[in-house]
C-alpha cells in the first residue's frame, strides 16, 4: 500500500472551480430561452463553499476562489451549465449530453475520521447525461419546468493525475422556474450510486489503517447517498448575477451506513456565488 500522497490543492482546486463556475453562474438560466441569451460570454466569478466532506461525513471543508469563466452555446458544441463538450441529440422531450460535475477534496488532516489514511482528492465526474422533459407548471414565460435527469459518470481525482476512482449514476428530479424581479430558484431531490471502486475510495479501511476506533472495512457497491437540493439566484444588473445554494445529504440505508468513516447520517452544503460578464457577443446562442 502506498503512503499518503502531498496534498497539491491550489492547481486542483482551481481546475475544479473552472467547471464549477459555469454550472454555479448559470445555475437558473435554462428558464431562459437559449436564443435569448448570447453564444458566448466571458467574465469573472467568485465564490465561497463550505460542504460536507463526503456523505456521512461529521466534517466540514470551507473553500473560496475568484476565477475566470467562459460560457459557449453551440448547437453541438457547449460549454454551459454543467454541460460541456457535446450535446448529441436534442428534442422537445429529450436531450443527450456530456455533463461535468465536481467536489473539492480533503487532507486526513482536514478530516479527522480519516486520519493517517490516503486524502480524498478533488474528483471530477464526467460522461452522459440523459435529460427528460416532463412539461411546465403555469403559463407564460415565468412558468416552472419539471426534469428528469440520468447522469452516468466516470469519477477522476485532478489532485492525482486524473486517476480513476470509478462509476457513479446519479438519477435526479428537479423543478426549475424565473419569477418576477429577476429570481430564480430550483429545487431537486436525487441519489448517487456508486460502483465498488468509487464507494471504496469513499468508506473503505484498509487493514493497513485499520485502528482500535476504525476497524478495517471491505466497501460495497450500491447507494452512496440521498440528495435534496435547492438554489436561488438574483440577476442584479444585466452585468452582476448573484447565487446561493444549499443541498441536504443522507446516507441512510445507504450500501456502506455501516462503515467506520460513516460518522453523521445527514449533512449539508452551501455557498455563495457572484459573478460578473465582462464580454458577451451580440450573435444569439443555439437551441
Amino acid at each position: 500500500m502506498n503512503p499518503p500522497r502531498r496534498r497539491t490543492l491550489a492547481p486542483a482546486a482551481a481546475a475544479l472551480a473552472l467547471l464549477l463556475a459555469g454550472t454555479v453562474v448559470h445555475a437558473q438560466r435554462e428558464e431562459v430561452p437559449a436564443s435569448s441569451l448570447p453564444l458566448w460570454e466571458l467574465g469573472v466569478f467568485a465564490f465561497g463553499v463550505s460542504q460536507q466532506a463526503y456523505p456521512g461525513s461529521d466534517e466540514q471543508l470551507a473553500r473560496g476562489l475568484v476565477l475566470p469563466y467562459g460560457q459557449y452555446r453551440g448547437r453541438f458544441l457547449r460549454a454551459d451549465r454543467d454541460t460541456a463538450g457535446l450535446r448529441a441529440v436534442k428534442t422537445p422531450v429529450y436531450e443527450l449530453d456530456i455533463g461535468v460535475a465536481g467536489s473539492f477534496g480533503g487532507s486526513s488532516a482536514e478530516i479527522g475520521a480519516r486520519r493517517g489514511m490516503p486524502e480524498l482528492g478533488t474528483l471530477v465526474e464526467f460522461g452522459p447525461r440523459l435529460k427528460i422533459n416532463l412539461g411546465q407548471w403555469g403559463e407564460g414565460r415565468h412558468a416552472g419546468r419539471w426534469r428528469v435527469e440520468l447522469p452516468l459518470r466516470g469519477v477522476f481525482d485532478i489532485s492525482d493525475g486524473a486517476a480513476h476512482r470509478g462509476m457513479s449514476f446519479e438519477p435526479e428530479i428537479n423543478f426549475q422556474r424565473r419569477s418576477l424581479g429577476g429570481w430564480g430558484y430550483a429545487v431537486s431531490l436525487g441519489a448517487i450510486v456508486g460502483d465498488k471502486r468509487l464507494n471504496r475510495t469513499f468508506y473503505g479501511v484498509d487493514p493497513v489503517y485499520a485502528l482500535p476506533d476504525r476497524p478495517a472495512y471491505a466497501a460495497q457497491s450500491g447507494l452512496i447517498s440521498w440528495r435534496l437540493s435547492g438554489s436561488v439566484s438574483r440577476q442584479l444588473t444585466p452585468d452582476w448575477r448573484l447565487v446561493s445554494f444549499a443541498r441536504w445529504a443522507s446516507v441512510a440505508g445507504a450500501a456502506n451506513e455501516a462503515s467506520p468513516l460513516v460518522r453523521r447520517t445527514n449533512g449539508l452544503s452551501v455557498g455563495f456565488g457572484l459573478s460578473y460578464t465582462w464580454l458577451r457577443s451580440e450573435a444569439r446562442a443555439n437551441e
